[in-house]
């Protein structure tokens, strides 16, 4: 397939791509080899996180008990 670089730095992708991929609103990009890589990337919005720690039964004071540890710990102490 054939895509044109624009005038705005912008690259349309083919249709056929955007529906083989499905719902994607933000791609990392790599250049290797002379080749530009996108790859999809899902981004984790706070309230899937939040949710996420619900279902863990973390508390916030949980995540400050870790904060406080690894900031007290010597690797990280100079």
């Amino acid at each position: 397939m054939l895509t044109k670089l624009t005038d705005q730095n912008r690259i349309t992708l083919p249709l056929s791509v955007t529906e083989a991929l499905g719902p994607v609103e933000y791609f990392e990009i790599t250049v290797e080899g002379g080749q530009v890589i996108l790859t999809p990337v899902k981004v984790q919005r706070s309230d899937a996180v939040r949710e996420k720690l619900a279902e863990l039964n973390i508390t916030e004071q949980d995540v400050a008990n870790a904060v406080n540890w690894a900031r007290e710990s010597p690797i990280h102490q100079a």
